[in-house]
């Protein structure tokens, strides 16, 4: 936790350059009520908004590896609005507090861009809990196990070692918020959807193993497109918000398999379904709803995972001593955590 007479030897009008070094950091995991904070910061997101008074202030989100919070800067807009765009590293002063009606956020005293040696980039970015190169053994096994030729050809094309859908899809995250927001998240959150889907078929009868296998393996490969490559500030791309990732992965696949001749239609069909339904309901974002027993399995596992990656999330952000989370969007309720309790 930074001491008061750090902060005292940081304080600095916006936009000033630092007169000093911080020797230490609070996460965003660590702030308690009135808190002073003296830190750098990520930037999420940056919004300006208006008074009531007429006024203009700005709203960001920043975050660190622990987690986000919101931060709101009531005088010196322009300053502030220059210095954070989304991606930028911003040294902030302010307090942190909790209103019980508008929730936890740090109100800026003073804030510029950071200054190097200010802050650790890992202290910065959320990282998958398993090594990358661990998770792309991981998945590199589970292609061996593919039997049927056309959806191992497939499946090369789109994960071969040298192909650029691959290197994106290995570096890009599989949300911008909700689960698995880092760098690697979609290859740890298709791993494991995929895992989960090769253990559960064999459970089931009626099953196309290896189609259930391929369709969680791709079924959000348009994410691949659909979110940009600043770890700092994971967003959708302009393609991301016009076209959404579910047709995006579907043409993407679908025009994969018409370079490979002879293609089996019907083949094609089973898997594409499954890229088209894996949201599970019109009003997540699936142009059709699973049809077939792959692709309600895809979309059962699909949806447990994103749940599960949810509450790791929710645990990093919740206060020391809390057993309860406040509603959370990503699994529709409140979270428990039972050895969390005071």
């Amino acid at each position: 936790m930074s001491s008061q007479g750090q902060i005292e030897a940081l304080q600095a009008p916006l936009g000033a350059a630092p007169t000093a070094v911080p020797l230490a950091r609070t996460f965003v995991r660590e702030l308690v009520e009135g808190e002073e904070v003296a830190a750098a910061f990520a930037v999420r997101e940056r919004e300006r908004r208006t008074r009531r008074s007429g006024e203009d202030f700005v709203r960001l989100v920043v975050a660190d590896r622990t987690g986000t919070v919101e931060a709101v800067a009531w005088d010196e807009v322009e300053p502030c609005w220059d210095c954070a765009a989304p991606g930028a590293v911003v040294f902030i002063e302010g307090r942190f507090s909790i209103h019980p009606q508008y929730g936890a956020k740090v109100t800026i005293k003073s804030i510029r861009a950071a200054a190097e040696g200010e802050y650790e980039h890992d202290d910065l970015t959320e990282a998958p809990p398993v090594e990358a190169d661990q998770l792309e053994a991981r998945l590199r096994e589970l292609l061996a196990t593919i039997q049927n030729p056309q959806l191992s050809a497939l499946l090369d094309r789109i994960f071969g070692s040298e192909s650029r859908i691959w290197k994106r899809f290995r570096a890009a995250p599989a949300a911008k918020y909700y689960h698995q927001a880092y760098r690697h998240g979609l290859l740890d959150h298709t791993v494991s959807v995929a895992q989960a889907v090769s253990a559960a078929a064999a459970a089931f009868p009626g099953i196309d193993r290896d189609v259930a296998v391929a369709g969680a393996l791709l079924h959000d490969i348009g994410k691949t497109r659909a979110y940009n490559d600043d770890a700092l500030a994971i967003d959708l791309t302009d393609a991301g918000r016009l076209q959404g990732e579910i047709p995006l992965g579907y043409y993407l696949v679908r025009r994969t398999m018409e370079s490979i001749e002879g293609f089996d239609p019907d083949l094609a069909q089973a898997v594409l379904h499954i890229v088209l339904s894996h949201h599970g309901s019109y009003e997540n974002g699936s142009p059709v709803i699973p049809a077939t027993r792959e692709a309600t399995l895809v979309h059962a596992m699909d949806n447990l995972g994103g749940k599960l990656g949810s509450f790791d999330r929710i645990e990093r952000e919740l206060p020391e001593g809390e057993s309860w989370s406040r509603f959370d969007r990503g699994i529709d309720s409140a979270a428990y955590f039972r050895t969390r309790a005071a």
